[in-house]
């Protein structure tokens, strides 16, 4: 998209921000492309983003500063690639993979690349370490905040976004099985911190 977004100042503005809120994302999108409508784009960006949002924030272990830097430049990547979006997935799932692709670029930037491999024993040592420093009762968001960058993404992925493991594989360039492994050990360094009280999934 090369057209600049810019305020629709036509009278009936409001009466189309109506009007926007029941229109499909495709129809949005092409609004969007075609004409730069800033009320269509409002409507996208209000309707995706508290849950793009949130991946994000537990992904990257729960900056909210950094979270909205990834959010904004995931979406100025969109808007500059709808052209080539072919609607053979939902937007959604879209908006996550560059969502997800614009994370895992700013964990590289700050020297956090995601690791996938490692001494699960040492990984639950450290986590327990740390649970251990924080005074008050943690709670599952703080402990997803403190698994290692790599087991946080693939369990946020599968137990809370619900993606099989064959996508999170091509999502996060890894096999199934390092994906299956890392939830597992993931599983069990949650559940090494928490409260009895707080469910997890069975190990599947």
């Amino acid at each position: 998209m090369t057209r600049t977004l810019t305020l629709d100042a036509r009278p009936d503005a409001a009466a189309l921000s109506d009007m926007t809120t029941v229109l499909s994302d495709a129809d949005l999108v092409e609004a969007v492309r075609v004409r730069g409508d800033e009320i269509a784009f409002r409507t996208l960006y209000r309707r995706h983003t508290p849950r793009l949002y949130q991946l994000v924030l537990r992904v990257l272990g729960g900056s909210a500063h950094d979270a909205d830097d990834v959010v904004q430049e995931t979406w100025i990547r969109a808007t500059t690639s709808f052209e080539r979006f072919r609607w053979e997935s939902a937007f959604s799932t879209w908006l996550t993979g560059i969502a997800l692709n614009q994370a895992r670029d700013f964990l590289r930037r700050v020297g956090r690349r995601p690791v996938y491999e490692g001494d699960p024993g040492e990984v639950l040592s450290k986590l327990k370490s740390a649970a251990a420093s924080i005074a008050e009762r943690v709670d599952l968001e703080r402990a997803i905040a403190l698994l290692p960058d790599g087991y946080r993404a693939v369990f946020v992925l599968h137990d809370m976004e619900g993606y099989p493991h064959a996508e999170i594989a091509a999502r996060l360039e890894i096999s199934e099985g390092t994906s299956k492994s890392q939830l597992f050990h993931a599983r069990r360094a949650l559940r090494s911190v928490l409260e009895p009280t707080v469910p997890l999934r069975g190990d599947t």
